[in-house]
Formats: structure tokens, sequence, C-alpha cells
């Protein structure tokens, strides 16, 4: 073989094998995304495709149900809420009126099949993402240092 074909030979066995660690990280990078939207952006279509999210917004009060490790719950926004089912034991600090993300799947009916709940850590904590989606709001919850 000329030396001129080796060479040609070895730059596309690299770049073939460019080409597979592209594909494979591309498709480990898109079965791990983990969009996070809000109820309302939920409801107004965002949500189409995606199979898996994570919903933030304020757990509504009086919507929380305990059925052993099923828990179900509502987690509000400024205009709209979505129903969460958890199965599991909820963090410490999850409660009523308080903030919190679900992370699951969006379910046929309009539930979120939740495989993860957090909850915000501290009394004056709030995910940025859930303070700008209640920003404008009416509730309580959306101002700072409020709900205390």
């Amino acid at each position: 073989m000329k030396p001129r074909s080796r060479r040609l030979l070895v730059v596309l066995l690299v770049l073939a094998l460019a080409g597979v660690a592209v594909f494979l990280t591309t498709r480990a990078l898109r079965s791990n995304l983990v969009f996070f939207l809000t109820p309302g952006q939920v409801l107004d279509g965002e949500a189409v495709g995606k199979t898996h999210l994570r919903l933030g917004g304020l757990v509504q009060a009086g919507s929380l149900q305990r059925d052993g490790e099923r828990v179900r719950f509502v987690l509000v926004d400024a205009r709209h809420g979505i129903p969460v089912v958890y199965r599991g034991i909820l963090p410490d600090l999850f409660s009523e009126g308080k903030g919190a993300i679900a992370q699951g799947r969006l379910d046929n009916s309009g539930e979120l099949q939740a495989t993860e709940v957090l909850a915000k850590h501290d009394e004056n904590y709030m995910p940025p993402e859930v303070q700008k989606a209640l920003d404008g709001s009416a509730h309580p919850a959306a101002k700072p240092g409020a709900g205390q």
C-alpha cells in the first residue's frame, strides 16, 4: 500500500470514529434532557413531544392527599394547576403553599407521574424559574419574604 493511500485510510478511519463518538454523545445527552416547565406552559402545549419534564410551582392548599406511599397534589402557577402523582417519601420541607418541583412523565390524562419531588430548602429560597413564573401573580408566595 502506498503511503498516500495509507494516510487517506487513517484519516477516513479517524473521521468515522469521530462521527460515531459524536453520535453516541448526542444520543446520551438527548435521553438525559429534562425540561423545566410551569403548569401554564404545559397547558399551553409546550410539553408536547417531551418525554421527561420538571414541573415547578406552588403546592396548592388543600390538594395534598396521602394514601400510604402514594401522594397526590396539585402544582400551580399564576394561571393553572397540574395534578401530580408520586409514589415515595416526600422531602421533609414539602408542604402546601410552598414551592416544589416534580420530575416525571406527563400521562394521557394530564397528570404528572412523578419519579422525584424536590422542595425548596429554606424559608426564603425559591428556584429562579418558579419565581419568574410567579412574578406578577396575585399569590402571596410570589412576593419576596411573603408566606413566612
